[in-house]
């Protein structure tokens, strides 16, 4: 993918799924050169923001996960911080593993996951949410962008079984004649192959490991359900931060993060041959084609997505993923849930949604977005 077409990219992604209607939230969420105005439940706001509904939030309100989302998270919580006066919204971004734990241990009062919760995660959250279970809301979606390093190629294209197979470490060198037959004419030297993933328990690795194993059946035999780096080999790094940073540095390097840490690092990224009639540029648009595809497996508040990893659509990028806001259905804590309610309506609102499409992520597409913003009002 070329880095130019960025802003063009980012035009279609709304188009194509932003619920129609007025987007007038600005992607700052506050204009220093404004006179403070006041915004919905009575708290200070800045005309940027003032479109945020506080509905009686307060205090500071934890929550921690998926680092994914990590810059999505951060200019919401920009924005909503900018509108409601007195709050704090500190989101870590520890990795999804991470987050759920610290939610079903109840630190935190929602958690951030690039996976949906496992049954025995349901189970271990009905101890946290008194009288209910955590549930997933999605609410961020966007292409896993496999970033490489390499001088003098530009624009290369890769499939699921090599992709396999330099994660495993079963293909070593850039020169390999699998790479060079998905592209001719590229000059590939011979370079060692420095292939790096996650070190810590990551929806994103789970994610990547799906579509390993349904698109590369033969090549990728390890657990897909496995949030933890399975195959030996290769180099680790922390955090989808911590694996851009690693490619950036090291040449011959590849990896994979969410793509706005590729565009905000400036670092080239791989065309998926899907077996579709060309290559497929991980983008927010080709992403939401796939994403929008995606059939809800979740009943009542749960609003889990069943991703199709191995779809050969035309411009459908194959390796995406949906990070969801976990929190409690019933049995959340009286003194943090105004500030939850109020924090996931912004986050999953229309202005909000909007926001993500501007940061290089895929907004929810309309059906799915409909069906969280009837939850979120209804936690209790």
């Amino acid at each position: 993918m070329k880095l130019s077409r960025k802003n063009g990219l980012r035009a279609s992604a709304i188009g194509a799924l932003v619920v129609s209607g007025a987007l007038v939230l600005s992607a700052c969420g506050s204009d220093n050169n404004t006179e403070p105005t006041k915004g919905d439940g009575g708290k200070t706001s800045n005309s940027a923001s003032s479109n945020i509904k506080c509905e009686g939030a307060k205090g500071q309100l934890l929550a921690a996960g998926s680092s994914a989302q990590k810059n999505a998270m951060d200019l919401w919580v920009k924005n909503f911080q900018a509108a409601c006066e007195g709050v704090e919204v500190n989101y870590q971004g520890i990795g999804s593993g991470g987050g759920i734990t610290k939610f079903n241990q109840g630190q935190v009062a929602f958690a951030g996951s690039d996976s949906a919760l496992k049954e025995e995660e349901v189970a271990e959250s009905q101890k946290i949410c008194k009288g209910g279970k955590g549930v997933n809301l999605p609410m961020v979606g966007g292409p896993i962008a496999i970033g490489y390093k390499l001088e003098g190629v530009d624009n290369l294209v890769l499939d699921a079984s090599t992709l396999a197979k330099i994660f495993d470490t079963k293909i070593t060198k850039w020169n390999d004649p699998a790479i060079a037959k998905l592209n001719p004419g590229a000059k590939l030297p011979d370079t060692t192959i420095q292939a790096f993933h996650r070190s810590d328990e990551s929806g994103t690795t789970q994610n990547l490991g799906k579509y390993l194993s349904t698109a590369a059946a033969a090549d990728w035999k390890y657990d897909p359900k496995s949030k933890s780096w399975p195959a030996p080999g290769g180099q680790a790094a922390n955090g989808s931060s911590g694996v851009a940073t690693a490619v950036k540095d090291a040449e011959g390097s590849i990896g994979y993060f969410e793509l706005s840490y590729a565009t905000s690092n400036k670092i080239s990224t791989v065309s998926i041959n899907t077996g579709a009639s060309a290559p497929v540029a991980a983008t927010t648009e080709n992403a939401s084609k796939a994403i929008a595809a995606a059939k809800v497996k979740g009943t009542g508040n749960d609003v889990a997505l069943s991703l199709d990893y191995a779809t050969k659509a035309e411009g459908a990028y194959p390796l995406v993923l949906v990070t969801y806001e976990i929190a409690c259905d019933k049995g959340n804590k009286a003194e943090t849930l105004p500030t939850l309610k109020a924090f996931l309506n912004y986050a999953i609102s229309e202005e909000g949604q909007k926001v993500l499409a501007e940061a290089d992520y895929a907004p929810m597409p309309a059906e799915i977005a409909a069906k969280v913003r009837a939850i979120v009002p209804t936690l209790s």
